[in-house]
């Protein structure tokens, strides 16, 4: 497992916009989920709608921005990793925050999507945060 990690992290280093690609994909996904899926299940889960609408507005400034990135991009690919890590670090702590906000009216369906969300999230921010440590250390 660590040799693909490491040949992953190696591979992103080289082409550092395919990350922000990877994450605006992701935050794209996470859109789609939050407003298209979600929201319209509202009766069936107990995350409120405003808070799904909150999320999904995070989530998509974040494809945004990574779109942007990955498009316009030139150099300084570090910092620009750097400060999506650090948003997406925020956007885990804003989600764990809301689920012990609304535990008491959430679903098992609330607690598995946004676990595995947080979970894939912090999956890429560990990634992104060693492809960027890997920029810096080539210099």
């Amino acid at each position: 497992m660590n040799r693909i990690f490491e040949k992953l992290t190696r591979h992103l280093a080289k082409n550092p916009r395919r990350l922000f690609l990877i994450d605006s994909v992701g935050a794209l996904l996470t859109a789609v989920l939050l407003c298209g899926v979600l929201s319209n299940l509202s009766p069936y889960i107990g995350m409120p709608k405003t808070t799904l609408n909150l999320l999904f507005s995070i989530a998509a400034c974040f494809c945004f921005y990574s779109a942007a990135c990955f498009l316009f991009l030139k150099a300084k690919w570090a910092l620009y990793i750097r400060l999506i890590s650090f948003a997406n670090l925020l956007y885990c702590a804003l989600t764990i925050a809301f689920l012990f906000i609304h535990y008491n009216k959430l679903t098992i369906l609330d607690l598995m999507y946004f676990s595995a969300e947080t979970a894939i999230i912090c999956l890429l921010l560990y990634i992104e945060l060693t492809v960027s440590g890997k920029i810096l250390n080539k210099r």
